[in-house]
């Protein structure tokens, strides 16, 4: 079937319809890291690839799928003692990825959270502090359920429900591939595993 010009130009409408890109870059991974990490002087970058079995344990234990094949880690130091894990993540908003990093304790604890990258055009009351608060000191074991201990933003359900269910995925993380690996002198050893 041949389109000559003309006959195209229909397309173009159709294109014009669709919605706008809208993104706000916040913070860059070395502000997210000083930010969430102030006293740290060293953040070793130690990416955690992921075979596809232990995509499906993830998802087994967190209830939400691992989309990444390897997931952005760094080990975190002050002076030489390790303080803990800074991870960036990636989640759904409604139709947009939301970028996010998350700061782990050596126990693997939530330090805290950032939003680095906001992509949707509205529902961005995630950032707010208070909101970002109710992870601090949740572990593997929190319910971790939007309306439950994690409170919802009218307006904002599913960021609320996406970064709360990536959060819960991030500490199954923790547990099954970061937790016992600790100690070790630097940067993510899969021989570990």
């Amino acid at each position: 079937m041949h389109f000559d010009g003309l006959n195209s130009l229909w397309l173009f409408p159709v294109a014009a319809l669709s919605v706008p890109a809208y993104a706000v870059n916040y913070f860059s991974v070395s502000d997210a890291q000083q930010a969430l990490f102030p006293g740290a002087d060293t953040f070793i970058e130690s990416p955690l690839p992921f075979s596809d079995d232990d995509k499906d344990r993830i998802k087994d234990l967190a209830g939400v799928r691992q989309r990444q094949d390897q997931q952005p880690i760094w080990r975190v130091q002050a002076q030489g003692q390790f303080k803990g894990w800074f991870i960036v993540d990636d989640v759904v908003g409604k139709h947009e990825y939301i970028t996010y990093a998350l700061a782990l304790s050596p126990e693997g604890k939530v330090l805290g959270m950032e939003i680095m990258s906001y992509r949707e055009t509205h529902g961005d009351k995630v950032r707010q502090a208070n909101w970002r608060k109710q992870f601090e000191g949740k572990d593997v074991n929190a319910k971790l359920k939007l309306d439950e201990d994690i409170m919802n933003i009218s307006g904002a359900t599913l960021s609320c429900r996406n970064l709360t269910d990536g959060v819960k995925r991030l500490l199954v993380v923790h547990q099954q591939f970061l937790a016992s690996n600790q100690i070790a002198g630097g940067a993510f050893d899969p021989q570990t595993r």
